[in-house]
């Protein structure tokens, strides 16, 4: 898919050829599995990603070419969405429920496009959006302090092992 297409962005435009840019790689900075719905985060320091179930012991696990076989969200924005709610330090990845957390790279650049973390082939498939627990979980105000930074979610293209420290590229 040309650079821009879900945006309606004529790819030949500068501004095609701007979002078509250099980024730099970002670092893996913590993985989060869902045993069930509902249930609490598990931390772990790899997973093993797969393309028919995308994160082995995340229940969503199984749904082969789902668009949420993984999560992801923005280090910077665990501080950002904490700000918002007028607490101290960041956000807990344990309570935005995401897979995963990267930092060093901006997300929103990864929008329609493949990348890589550690050597898994991930395809950006949209936003992920609060859910309506944000204010149960994080309190009043919840679910408008993350609106915006909820992150990304992905389909696994190739399966294979991360570990934290992983490099999060542009596949290109």
């Amino acid at each position: 898919m040309a650079v821009g297409a879900k945006r309606g962005i004529n790819p030949d435009s500068p501004l095609a050829r701007l979002i078509a840019g250099p980024m730099r790689p970002g670092r893996l900075a913590w993985i989060g599995l869902r045993p069930a719905r509902r249930a609490a985060l598990v931390h772990v320091e790899r997973a093993e990603v797969t393309v028919e179930a995308g994160l082995i012991g995340d229940h969503h696990a199984g749904r082969a070419d789902g668009p949420r076989q993984v999560t992801l969200i923005q280090a910077e924005d665990l501080s950002a969405i904490a700000a918002f709610l007028g607490q101290a330090g960041p956000a807990s990845p344990f309570d935005l429920r995401r897979n995963l957390v990267v930092e060093g790279i901006n997300l929103l650049g990864l929008s329609d496009k493949r990348f890589r973390v550690g050597g898994v082939l991930l395809e950006a498939t949209g936003g992920c959006h609060p859910c309506s627990r944000m204010n149960d979980i994080l309190g009043e105000g919840g679910y408008n302090a993350v609106r915006g930074r909820g992150g990304l979610t992905a389909r696994v293209i190739e399966g294979g092992e991360i570990t934290v420290g992983d490099a999060v590229t542009v596949e290109g």
